[in-house]
């Protein structure tokens, strides 16, 4: 089968759930609403002109100007037709969306990546807890508004004995900048150079 095909297929068969799709570059986008997402992958995976059984990946991107700010993007893969498909979701950050573990178990641990670096929450899921990040971390760190530094720093403290936890501190030192071209040289170097001539 090819693309064209799955593509007329899927459009024939789902016409109710799917909003829209595109071929692109050999791949074959498909945009469905939340509600519509379950079934749309369980007919993917169990429908016998289909055979998607394999689950590639769960990613997701923030779009913090939009009002779905988030997009999910599920990669299937089709061993039998040798054909791979992407599933697309657009979600606002209050907004759950189902787990699909029961259908794609290895899905597991994906969608805890997702919640664990963007926030989304999935609902159903078995066992929703941060995988990558330190216990207590604040915040997300793949969405667009979190601080390149962080919230928090981890330090071993020799002075207490213990790994300590403490908000980011930048020193001002950081935030100077030397616009000076590098022809002339910064101040400190001249400040050397001055040094070294009265030395001699």
């Amino acid at each position: 089968m090819k693309l064209i095909e799955l593509n007329k297929l899927l459009n024939s068969e789902l016409t109710t759930k799917i909003i829209k799709t595109d071929i692109e570059e050999d791949e074959l986008s498909i945009n469905v609403e939340i509600e519509n997402l379950y079934s749309t992958l369980l007919f993917l995976k169990t429908y016998e002109k289909c055979r998607f059984r394999q689950l590639i990946d769960i990613a997701a991107a923030d779009y913090p100007g939009e009002e779905k700010r988030f997009e999910i993007c599920y990669l299937l893969l089709s061993h039998e037709n040798n054909l791979r498909i992407k599933i697309l979701i657009n979600l606002s950050s209050d907004e759950k969306i189902p787990s699909i573990v029961k259908i794609y178990p290895s899905a597991n641990w994906m969608e805890r990546e997702v919640f664990d670096m963007y926030g989304i929450k999935f609902k159903n899921h078995p066992d929703l807890r941060r995988i990558l990040t330190d216990y207590g971390f604040d915040g997300y760190p793949l969405r667009k508004d979190f601080p390149l530094t962080g919230f928090n720093e981890v330090r071993y403290s020799e002075k207490d004995k213990k790994i300590v936890y403490e908000q980011v501190k930048l020193e001002q030192e950081y935030r100077k900048f030397d616009f000076e071209s590098p022809w002339e040289g910064t101040k400190y170097m001249e400040k050397i150079k001055t040094s070294k001539t009265k030395d001699d």
